[in-house]
């Protein structure tokens, strides 16, 4: 299984890439929406995790853009991010994020999320 790790934080992809490669998963990383955009139509990854504030290209447009694109629009997604109003958790849940994790986030709670998304 091969998932995409989107951070514009060098520590926050270093943490989450080591929570999932400790448990088994191929990790790929990218710093923004735009630059993940890129890596998915190379790599083709089962499953995204992304913060939501990044530069360039945030998670939640990221999402807008894989949901209009057949051949991503199935691609599971878990948000990872500081956000944590009722707001922020509709939103993604109107792009269609299977989970939603508030920073910091525990390894357990992002492994018991992956596997849940990957059902």
């Amino acid at each position: 299984m091969q998932i995409l790790v989107v951070d514009d934080l060098k520590s926050e992809l270093d943490l989450i890439s080591e929570y999932l490669t400790s448990n088994g998963y191929g990790v790929i990383r990218a710093e923004n929406g735009q630059e993940a955009l890129t890596k998915i139509s190379e790599s083709k990854p089962d499953l995204i995790v992304t913060d939501w504030m990044m530069p360039e290209m945030g998670g939640l447009d990221m999402c807008r853009q894989l949901k209009k694109n057949p051949d991503t629009a199935n691609i599971p997604v878990i948000a990872c991010t500081a956000k944590d109003q009722p707001v922020d958790r509709l939103w993604a849940t109107k792009q269609g994020v299977k989970a939603y994790l508030v920073k910091p986030c525990s390894k357990d709670q992002l492994i018991d999320a992956v596997k849940t998304a990957l059902l």
